[in-house]
């Protein structure tokens, strides 16, 4: 029996499929009843679900990461479609194909990988070629960076995300890279491949998208660290000479950095000129990334407006038809 996606649902209709639990928690209302919220979700998106009167029992009876049989109606809250839950049940995850549950890129990832070797095979700097071939040499390292996500809800949350985003970067630095000449092309190429590198070990991406404990405890920009240190202590071995210490305090800058401000978690601002370049370009491709989606994902059609995305802090405009559009008059313009 063909399954109904997530994208598929509008508003009254009725749910009775499986899906996979992103989240959960359990909440009081305002007349401290309990209520179960989850995140469920498929590989075409998410839905936020409640199930009223829900007691601990039945919240500790599943984990994120599970398999739930949702039955119940789907309604319009607040310019958001969501899940009123009726009965819930837990399914083995060898019951399910788990393909139809993990969102992944739309674009090929076999291409994408050969678009990033292209990009770090012909830098022209020896160390930092010699470095890139310690990484790409190393299959384990490689399969995990084809297959992450490059976050858990925000921008190219989804298999093959993280690929794809380093990709973009790529092409953009390496376009934008001649505009200024006193920008290092090759540092700035370097820096973009290695600034999220230390999400394959921050995140795992079996199933549900969630942190490791080496993610919460320690993050993806000094893990980026430490799996730079252990890289560079190899590249002598293909070109014979010991790697530049100063090439290696940028290229470390340019991971710890990144985020750009402390409030987003940089340890340190940027501080040259190809980290400050970085950091907006992750930023301005990151935040593209959030409107289109949220745009594209939201199938509300009777307002020209995006339910409020806590993460950007803000609607956003679809546009569509509207009354007040302005028409030029007979006349013409006035």
């Amino acid at each position: 029996m063909t399954r109904r996606f997530v994208q598929q649902m509008a508003d009254g209709d009725a749910v009775d499929e499986v899906f996979l639990v992103a989240d959960k928690q359990l909440r009081a209302n305002r007349n401290g009843n309990l209520y179960l919220q989850v995140e469920l979700r498929d590989r075409t998106g998410a839905m936020s679900a409640r199930l009223w009167n829900a007691g601990e029992h039945l919240f500790r009876s599943f984990e994120a990461g599970d398999f739930l049989l949702a039955k119940g109606k789907v309604q319009l809250f607040q310019g958001a479609l969501q899940m009123i839950l009726s009965h819930i049940d837990r399914v083995e995850s060898e019951k399910v194909e788990l393909a139809d549950f993990l969102p992944h890129t739309e674009q090929d990832v076999s291409k994408l990988y050969e678009r990033l070797r292209a990009f770090m095979l012909k830098l022209g700097n020896p160390h930092l070629r010699g470095l890139a071939e310690c990484f790409l040499m190393d299959q384990d390292f490689v399969h995990a960076f084809c297959k992450a996500p490059a976050g858990v809800r925000n921008h190219h949350a989804y298999l093959g995300g993280l690929l794809e985003h380093v990709v973009t970067l790529l092409d953009a630095a390496d376009r934008l890279a001649p505009l200024y000449a006193e920008l290092d092309r090759d540092v700035l190429l370097m820096g973009v491949f290695l600034h999220d590198i230390g999400k394959v070990r921050e995140l795992t991406f079996d199933r549900a998208f969630s942190y490791t404990d080496e993610g919460q405890l320690i993050g993806h920009l000094v893990i980026g660290v430490e799996m730079l240190n252990e890289k560079v202590a190899r590249v002598p071995d293909l070109t014979g000479e010991a790697f530049p210490a100063e090439l290696l305090l940028r290229l470390k800058h340019l991971i710890l950095s990144h985020h750009g401000t402390y409030e987003f978690g940089s340890p340190k601002l940027p501080m040259t000129p190809e980290a400050i370049a970085l950091h907006h370009l992750d930023n301005f491709d990151a935040k593209v990334h959030s409107f289109t989606r949220d745009i594209r994902d939201d199938r509300n059609s009777t307002s020209a407006w995006t339910p409020f995305n806590q993460s950007l802090q803000r609607r956003l405009f679809k546009g569509g038809p509207s009354e007040t559009a302005y028409a030029p008059t007979a006349e013409g313009v006035e």
